[in-house]
């Protein structure tokens, strides 16, 4: 089994960059991006400087309940190309990542949560999946805790 990193679904990018609202019920603020860390969670890049981006607050999880956290996230202003696949994102540059496993219920599987070495991303993600009760993973930022990215099982 080899993991799988998902974007943010193009539709709900597609709607945010419309100016629908977010996860706080308000519509995206646009800025320009200074070039130093503005990861796009739909191409998976950095949102190069002096690009037009969305900060806003995304909860990547299908409803609300008291696992589904929610925070900000930046994204290409204009429309860009959902990225992922089974190759470490560009937008992963920082030296660590939290790792978070997550059932079928959308709820944390705990024991699966852990700061891993970006380096190690993969094969961390892969020791997650050998427990079954765990679906999908989340990569948030060792820093501040915003969701990056998805990891899926392929």
């Amino acid at each position: 089994m080899t993991p799988r990193f998902t974007p943010i679904p193009t539709e709900t990018v597609r709607a945010y960059q419309a100016g629908g609202p977010d996860a706080n019920g308000q519509a995206p603020e646009r800025h320009i991006s200074d070039g130093g860390g503005n990861p796009c969670r739909h191409c998976l890049a950095m949102i190069p400087k002096g690009a037009a981006m969305l900060v806003l607050a995304h909860r990547p999880f299908p409803q609300p309940q008291p696992y589904a956290e929610l925070g900000p996230i930046f994204l290409c202003a204009d429309a860009c190309t959902a990225a992922g696949g089974r190759d470490l994102p560009a937008m992963l540059a920082s030296p660590s990542y939290i790792l978070r496993g997550y059932g079928a219920d959308d709820r944390i599987v705990y024991g699966t949560g852990a700061v891993a070495a970006t380096g190690s991303l993969l094969a961390e993600a892969a020791a997650r999946f050998a427990d079954p009760r765990v679906m999908y993973l989340h990569v948030r930022s060792a820093r501040n805790n915003c969701f990056q990215c998805r990891i899926d099982r392929d």
